[in-house]
């Protein structure tokens, strides 16, 4: 019973467990060997004498890092910039061999910081700040990828997540931006001034036409027909003589 006893205390002492978790993989190391096929998920018993079980975090990753980059003008620019990215579950032997449980520093932040800067001084200041911030960030995972990605490393993103400029780019900025909108301002005010210069010469000309209809229905000859008409219809009306003058206005009387 006592040498029972014994031998369950001696292997206890000798022996350990450890859990690999969801999102990583467990690397067993035997006497100094890394066994071809990882933990993937579970408890598993070891020698702590002669073994131990290496756990590499395949999750997605980010990192957060505020650099100093060069602008193509040469300026130094503070961004601060995360990258996301997870180890390749299949290739996590590989990476440990490599470069060791520090991997990350070791090769995706060396990698990361020399591409970033070898981008950004591509492009100038305002470019990093406004329009080509997509273009950067595609080229900075591009780079990444064709330097770390054969050794099982997955860059998911890169985000610019902010880019302070020095204060007279800065400034120069927000004065094209002002006058940018100073001059959209300006284009509309001219357009409505045109509007309205087209709504007068409309209303103006229509004026014009209906007085030249009415100067026309005025004229003399047209005068002197709807008067010739006019007595055109008195003569055909029993109730009224005409009366022929030496003048030239007839005196119409009517029966009494």
């Amino acid at each position: 019973m006592k040498t029972l006893f014994a031998l369950i205390l001696f292997t206890a002492l000798i022996s350990a467990c450890t859990i690999v978790r969801p999102g990583e993989v467990g690397l067993i190391q035997k006497v100094g060997v890394i066994k071809p096929t990882p933990v993937i998920r579970g408890s598993k018993a070891y020698n702590p004498f002669v073994a131990k079980i290496i756990k590499i975090n395949v999750r997605v990753t980010e990192v957060y890092s505020q650099l100093l980059v060069p602008s193509k003008e040469g300026l130094s620019i503070d961004a601060q910039i995360s990258l996301l990215y997870h180890v390749n579950a299949d290739s996590a032997k590989g990476v440990y061999v490599m470069f060791g449980t520090n991997y990350e520093e070791v090769a995706v932040m060396t990698n990361f910081r020399a591409a970033t800067r070898e981008i950004t001084a591509k492009y100038y200041a305002t470019e990093l700040y406004s329009t080509e911030r997509g273009k950067i960030e595609q080229a900075i995972k591009d780079q990444m990828t064709a330097a770390i990605g054969k050794y099982g490393f997955v860059i998911d993103a890169i985000l610019l997540k902010d880019i302070v400029l020095p204060d007279q780019i800065m400034k120069a900025i927000q004065n094209k931006v002002q006058a940018q909108q100073e001059a959209f301002q300006m284009e509309y005010v001219l357009l409505k001034q045109h509007k309205e210069s087209e709504r007068l010469i409309i209303e103006a000309t229509g004026i014009k036409e209906a007085q030249d209809i009415i100067n026309t229905a005025m004229s003399p000859t047209a005068l002197k027909y709807k008067y010739i008409d006019m007595l055109r219809g008195l003569t055909t009306s029993p109730n009224a003589k005409i009366i022929l003058t030496n003048g030239d206005v007839p005196v119409i009387v009517g029966e009494q």
